[in-house]
């Protein structure tokens, strides 16, 4: 009788260790990591569409992660419904970027259907030249009251402490998608790429001096067609030169569209899969 007693002392503290960590915990921890160094660099369109791609990829693991048992109880327990609330948010302003994407893209093309006429009458030029600069001052508004209204909470303090939780995750991959879209509408508005987010992020001083050099893609057009618009060095090699630079960034535009569309299906996804498991 006696000799049995440890053993049954024993049996019962096994059961009760705690569990072993789930491996993609560690694994979504470095895809995060992995997103917020591609981010520092997303100075252009190309560089941008690729962090956003990497995000999407981050969402499709933490899917993974969802589907088991204690990462649902651990993120009920973690005050989840406050990511979610704060999910809608950024779906808002991820559609919102869609819709500023779109609507550049389709007076890109307009006025590279009109430089491509090569109108005789000046005046008509201008006016459609006018039409595509009215166009673009609708959307920086639209842009400029988008990022007026887009706070962002620094929580980046917590970036390099081990065993972060699910719902940590989620609200720094939740930063994370905002610093993207804040790159994204400040690069469509045509002014040079401010680092104020990324820069901060990765507290390097070369990456802030290095993106504030350089120059939004679209900044380049726009200079370019207000000189057409002025004829301040002729017409025909001014129109030349902002076709030019319209086929390079409409591919590039076209990408970074498919991106956003592809990140906001992820997101939707990853909103009821959260809703069902807080309605469980």
């Amino acid at each position: 009788m006696a000799s049995s007693n440890p053993k049954s002392h024993f049996h019962a503290r096994s059961v009760s260790l705690p569990s072993k960590p789930n491996p993609l915990i560690p694994q979504a921890e470095e895809h995060l990591r992995r997103i917020k160094s591609s981010g520092a660099t997303a100075c252009s369109f190309s560089s941008v569409s690729n962090t956003i791609s990497s995000v999407v990829d981050f969402y499709d693991s933490v899917e993974d992660l969802l589907l088991f048992p204690d990462t649902q109880h651990a993120f009920v327990q973690e005050g989840g419904d406050e990511v979610l609330e704060r999910s809608l948010s950024l779906l808002d302003l991820c559609s919102t970027a869609k819709d500023v994407i779109a609507q550049t893209k389709e007076n890109m093309q307009e006025l590279q259907s009109t430089l491509r006429r090569r109108w005789g009458d000046d005046l008509a030029l201008r006016s459609k030249i006018e039409a595509y600069l009215t166009s673009r001052k609708k959307a920086k508004k639209t842009i400029q009251n988008s990022l007026k209204n887009l706070k962002i909470k620094s929580i980046f303090s917590s970036a390099d402490q081990s065993g972060m939780t699910t719902v940590s995750m989620l609200r720094e991959a939740e930063e994370v998608t905002l610093g993207s879209i804040e790159s994204l509408l400040t690069l469509v508005h045509g002014k040079s790429r401010s680092c104020s987010f990324f820069g901060k992020l990765m507290h390097s001083k070369r990456v802030v001096a290095d993106e504030k050099a350089s120059n939004s893609e679209l900044e380049k057009v726009d200079s370019a067609v207000h000189t057409l618009l002025s004829h301040k060095n002729g017409k025909s090699i001014q129109m030349n030169y902002v076709q030019k630079i319209l086929g390079e960034i409409e591919s590039r535009i076209h990408d970074l569209e498919e991106e956003v569309e592809c990140l906001i299906r992820r997101l939707i996804k990853t909103r009821v899969s959260l809703l069902n498991i807080l309605n469980h």
